[in-house]
């Protein structure tokens, strides 16, 4: 009898189709000094500079189908918090196929940069984690709550890897966001305006 998919550590509603990854898959187009940039020995980072630890699939936040009509990604999925995440807090990695312009996909929606001096990406396409599922706030609230930040990540044996980090917004010098995001709120981030001037529909 085939194990459920969270019997086999992958969280629910994740997609049949895509490859749920607990690691970084990296492009075997990488060259030698790409790949050095983003896997290096601890002991090259600054003692000032923290490392995050990860354990996938993440409790603390949950896939859930969006049901609100008037949402941009009704009928869709977004990512919703399962406990409460206080302000600046790390939420999760955004995983994917670690690129560069070698192995770009122009179609891809879930395309970040990971390194814009060495044209490096992180693409969640076709495989990922829940990260994937974080929707952008344009429609569905006044801002964002959360945000991409560059980060470390101890992988073990003495090695980190670059990745691209969410964590939630700092509560801000008014302490506006002080609240953090509450359970069963949807994370949101912004995707930048280049993502949707790069997605407006051509002029005939």
């Amino acid at each position: 009898m085939p194990l459920s998919k969270v019997q086999a550590g992958i969280p629910k509603e994740w997609p049949d189709q895509t490859v749920y990854l607990r690691t970084s898959a990296y492009s075997k187009k990488l060259d030698q000094h790409k790949m050095g940039a983003l896997v290096l020995s601890a002991t090259n980072l600054p003692p000032s500079e923290k490392t995050y630890k990860t354990s996938s699939p993440y409790t603390n936040v949950k896939i859930t189908a969006v049901s609100n009509a008037s949402h941009p990604a009704y009928g869709q999925y977004g990512l919703y918090a399962n406990q409460h995440l206080p302000p600046d807090s790390f939420i999760l990695p955004y995983m994917g196929f670690v690129h560069d312009q070698a192995d770009t996909d122009v179609t891809s929606d879930y395309d970040l940069s990971l390194d814009r001096d060495l044209g490096v990406g992180v693409d969640a396409s076709k495989m990922g984690n829940e990260a994937r599922f974080i929707n952008d706030y344009r429609g569905v609230s006044s801002g964002p709550n959360a945000e991409f930040r560059d980060i470390f990540v101890d992988t073990g044996n003495g090695k980190v890897e670059r990745r691209v980090g969410v964590f939630v917004l700092s509560a801000g010098k008014s302490g506006k966001r002080a609240k953090g995001v509450g359970r069963g709120q949807e994370i949101l981030v912004s995707y930048g305006k280049g993502f949707w001037t790069e997605r407006q529909p051509a002029e005939e």
